[in-house]
């Protein structure tokens, strides 16, 4: 058992003003309060090319994408904020899952960034949906490489009106269901490491 989880926050969202940058902000904060250690990461800084094997096989893995996998091997477990582009997850989002997800060497296990690791996925979108579209999407790319994803998800609806001016979520039964969220992910992590 864990005494002290690593979990990996993040959204799926490039844009500076994302409301899944600040959800994703309102669960690293949960995780680090339940007594987590949180790295809450900005995509945006690990800038990718578009994967292509072509690309992988002349140069190997990008600077980026190195980071962002030695970031993810090193942290237990995952919070994952994405917004719902077109009914599924952005391509920037599953773009690094790709390349993260790719293999060095023979030596190294398959997937190694995402096998066992726990994850708790949460969505925020200004339809009425919330978001759930993508979060189906992401759970079937995720637990295909191995993740354990927790049951439960949050689909924030109508983002754009939802969010306070201190980042935090008007509704407070919401912002409350995002903390447990984030609190039932230390706890299954720390059981499971």
């Amino acid at each position: 058992m864990l005494e002290k989880p690593r979990i990996l926050a993040f959204a799926g969202s490039l844009r500076s003003g994302s409301w899944n940058k600040l959800l994703s902000k309102i669960g690293a904060q949960a995780a680090r309060d339940a007594g987590a250690e949180v790295t809450w990461v900005d995509l945006r800084d690990y800038p990718l090319p578009v994967f292509d094997e072509d690309e992988e096989s002349a140069s190997g893995l990008p600077e980026n994408a190195r980071k962002l996998k030695e970031l993810f091997v090193s942290h237990e477990g995952l919070f994952i904020s994405t917004p719902e582009y077109n009914s599924s997850i952005p391509g920037g989002l599953k773009n690094v899952i790709d390349w993260v997800s790719r293999r060095e060497g023979e030596a190294e296990p398959p997937k190694v960034a995402f096998q066992g690791k726990v994850a708790a996925l949460v969505s925020a979108s200004p339809s009425g949906f919330g978001g759930m579209r993508s979060l189906r999407h992401l759970r079937t790319i995720l637990g295909s490489m191995g993740v354990f994803l927790l049951p439960d998800e949050i689909s924030i609806s109508s983002a754009h009106s939802a969010f306070n001016a201190e980042g935090q979520l008007a509704d407070g039964r919401k912002q409350q269901q995002v903390g447990d969220l984030a609190r039932l992910l230390v706890e299954v992590t720390r059981k499971l490491g």
